[in-house]
């Protein structure tokens, strides 16, 4: 072929060349600009998802500081009943908090379980984070020190709501509970691991009201029975988690979670909202993950961590929640649980077991929240 033949065609080919260049590099920072802030939570929070986007995108704030402000916003609302004060009663029909933050920055994470008394449970884990080089503080005496750095209480986190739900518990003898091979199996206990294992204690079954070590109302008591398969006992509004997620505008990631976890929980139970790797993960060289649902079940598994390192593999977000949910569901498969995943270019994803996931989601290219709604 003539030279004065192939310059068209090679002056063609670089054009075409330059202009895909050019294409993907606009296109790289247009995903890079529309991608940083994001804030991402469990269920339509949207008042939770708002109060963390002013904090990173009008004020600034870091991903830690936004995260605490989103999460606290749930806790005040008392998200469903679940997050905060006033709801989840134990089978004491007391309430407790659960919470955790962890920064994807410095892999640090502060976390209070059990926690009697306080009310504000994402602040008094930052607390744990950010003054102790301990990483989780549980029952009275994680109290004790968020009150001793400055956090209101003593309080008496339940309500007449809780009070209510819980006095109807009792009614229906106790049913349904946490409790498994143990006697009596549908009733109130005091419970024993088989009838002639002990005797009952004439006076010890019922509710006590009496003052705790801070003056404040407490109950004491035990029930028992059995958890039958499917229960009603493991659901969004009984049995929750906020999970939230945020990017901050330097790109650092953090993660939060806040719970009073489950309705009539054995007292001294603690699920998967304060355990790093189960409810939430995060890592800025690779992204994050919020988690919800039967954290009993979960937290055998780590699911966020595992998100998180199958994108560190390479995986993408869609295909690590599903990766996640899916290697519970095989050895559970009746266990109700749900995922997201972000990366780290601000792509987000779901998956969900049992029930119908929805997470929220805003970044700058929306006007205001988005609610994604997730099938199994």
């Amino acid at each position: 072929m003539a030279r004065s033949h192939v310059f068209p065609f090679l002056l063609l080919f670089l054009l075409q060349h330059q202009s895909h260049s050019v294409l993907t590099l606009a296109q790289a920072r247009s995903d890079e600009g529309t991608a940083y802030p994001v804030v991402v939570t469990t269920w339509p929070f949207r008042e939770a998802v708002r109060a963390a986007w002013r904090s990173v995108n009008d004020l600034d704030s870091s991903a830690v500081d936004a995260v605490v402000d989103g999460c606290s916003a749930c806790e005040e609302l008392r998200c469903d009943g679940t997050v905060g004060p006033g709801g989840s009663p134990d089978e004491n029909g007391e309430t407790t908090i659960d919470a955790l933050i962890m920064d994807g920055k410095t892999m640090e994470v502060g976390a209070v379980a059990a926690m009697r008394y306080v009310k504000d449970g994402i602040k008094a884990a930052k607390l744990v984070m950010e003054h102790t080089q301990h990483t989780l503080l549980v029952g009275e005496k994680a109290s004790v020190f968020a009150i001793s750095m400055g956090l209101p209480g003593p309080t008496n986190l339940s309500s007449a709501e809780s009070f209510e739900k819980w006095a109807k518990w009792k009614q229906n003898d106790c049913q349904p509970n946490f409790r498994k091979n143990v006697f009596p199996a549908n009733g109130c206990g005091p419970y024993h691991l088989s009838q002639a294992a002990s005797p009952v204690l004439e006076g010890t079954c019922g509710y006590i009201r009496g003052e705790d070590v801070y003056g404040k109302w407490s109950g004491a008591s035990s029930f028992s029975g059995v958890l039958e398969k499917n229960s009603n006992l493991i659901g969004r509004h009984n049995h929750d988690t906020i999970s939230m997620a945020v990017i901050d505008k330097m790109g650092h990631i953090a993660v939060g979670t806040s719970t009073n976890g489950a309705t009539f929980k054995v007292p001294g139970r603690v699920g998967d909202g304060p355990i790093a790797g189960s409810s939430a993960y995060a890592d800025d060289e690779v992204g994050a993950c919020g988690a919800t649902g039967d954290g009993d079940i979960m937290m055998r598994f780590l699911p966020c961590y595992q998100v998180v390192e199958s994108m560190r593999q390479g995986m993408e977000p869609k295909h690590a929640a599903a990766n996640a949910i899916s290697r519970i569901a095989r050895k559970y498969p009746d266990f109700v649980g749900a995922v997201f995943a972000l990366n780290r270019k601000g792509i987000h994803a779901g998956a969900c077991h049992g029930w119908t996931f929805q997470y929220s989601i805003r970044n700058s290219s929306m006007v205001d929240v988005e609610v994604v709604t997730v099938v199994p």
